[in-house]
């Protein structure tokens, strides 16, 4: 679908109180439509309710607006007033399969679904974002697009929407740079944190199945047991990642699930073995693969069992463009305040297909301190927890810090 809007609702909003006051004015809204999407999540590519309220919520906007073919992806364009580069900002939009326990007044009504990865706090960010810079139109050249991703915890949406188009506008423009933000509650809410080059990691899929034979548990020598082979597989596979990666370019291989056998007194014929692979740089994703086919194949012939054994590649590596980096940090520290910017000091190893994005544009994905307050002391869940809970306050900076990165690029006034 597509429509045009001509009017914002919120044009009224005053220019002479910053980009924090003016989201924090917003905010209401925002948190009313961040609790409507935590309510009622939906998972990987289809996410038909989700998309209507993404929708219904940039109406009235000054916005070309547009649906995916292939899944329920929303991209909507902002023009500004004067010719320039064009600023992509993105917000994921999917839920996880996990039952939530968090006791919230908007938990979530869908069983074995909850955002517990933050991505209902970045639609509605990015929403706000939307209004916010439709109200600053005039200080605008250039074009920002803002991307509502269906599939970012399965699927690569982000690759998907690529394919469809999101990277160059109806007009022709194309994508100069792009912009994302992940809330954790591991920062002091309301924080941005980042680094250049290596941010999140390559997440690779393992699936072994080792080949024995069957036979009954009293006799396992007139048998050949799949099960030890299996074990001496997973801790073979943390030797060869400590003594043979580089420590400064690191892996991470974790096997989480294991399967053989139906009762207690019958060798299995077969055991299976499921997990990822992590890594940051190319080499190092090439060099582990390897291994591990190497120690699976090589283990399963000294016992004279047999390996099948597949690696399904799964998004790359996160590489936050150096100069682009520099740019948010000086565009947050400029118009929010240089108390919010802070440097990561170590890459992440889990994975985000925003990757797929900067493999194609120059820049960057920052993470969002939105930890809720608590006790000295107490544990607070992080990401993908089934008792997850992200202070929404964070919310403000998070709207505030997209116009301002869209705003340092394409700016005609000094200031906000």
């Amino acid at each position: 679908m597509s429509e045009e809007a001509t009017h914002s609702p919120d044009a009224d909003l005053p220019k002479d109180n910053g980009l924090v006051a003016q989201a924090r004015r917003l905010l209401p809204d925002i948190v009313n439509l961040r609790r409507a999407l935590h309510r009622d999540p939906e998972l990987g590519r289809h996410l038909p309710h989700t998309q209507e309220r993404v929708l219904e919520s940039l109406e009235g906007l000054p916005l070309h607006v547009t649906t995916g073919t292939h899944l329920s992806s929303v991209t909507a364009v902002l023009e500004g007033d004067h010719p320039g580069p064009t600023t992509l900002l993105r917000a994921d939009m999917d839920a996880l399969p996990l039952h939530e326990d968090t006791d919230l007044d908007f938990a979530s009504r869908a069983p074995g679904a909850m955002h517990a990865c933050g991505h209902d706090l970045h639609t509605a960010m990015l929403v706000g974002a939307a209004r916010l810079l439709a109200a600053r139109r005039a200080e605008l050249a250039g074009r920002v697009v803002f991307m509502f991703q269906p599939a970012e915890e399965s699927g690569g949406g982000a690759a998907d929407m690529i394919e469809e188009g999101v990277l160059t506008t109806a007009d022709g423009h194309h994508v100069d740079s792009a912009f994302a933000l992940h809330v954790t509650t591991r920062f002091e809410s309301g924080t941005l944190h980042l680094r250049p080059g290596p941010m999140f990691a390559a997440s690779d899929r393992i699936h072994l199945t080792v080949r024995g034979q069957g036979g009954h548990a009293s006799a396992p020598h007139l048998a050949l047991d799949p099960i030890p082979v299996a074990c001496e597989i997973v801790q073979a596979l943390q030797s060869f990642v400590t003594r043979t990666v580089n420590i400064f370019d690191p892996a991470v291989v974790t096997i989480a699930r294991i399967e053989a056998g139906t009762t207690a007194n019958i060798i299995p014929e077969t055991a299976a073995l499921h997990g990822t692979f992590r890594t940051l740089t190319p080499d190092t994703r090439r060099q582990v693969r390897a291994g591990i086919e190497r120690v699976a194949r090589h283990i399963c012939a000294a016992h004279g069992a047999e390996a099948d054994i597949e690696l399904i590649e799964s998004y790359p590596p996160l590489h936050n463009d150096p100069a682009f980096t520099i740019a948010v940090e000086q565009a947050v520290a400029t118009r929010l305040g240089q108390h919010l910017v802070h440097d990561l000091a170590e890459p992440v190893m889990g994975s985000e297909d925003f990757a797929y994005v900067l493999e194609r544009v120059p820049g960057a994905m920052a993470f969002l301190g939105a930890r809720p307050s608590a006790p000295p002391g107490k544990n607070i869940p992080d990401m993908h927890s089934n008792r997850a809970v992200f202070d929404e306050d964070a919310m403000a900076t998070g709207i505030a810090a997209h116009a301002a990165v869209a705003l340092h690029h394409t700016s005609t006034s000094s200031g906000a």
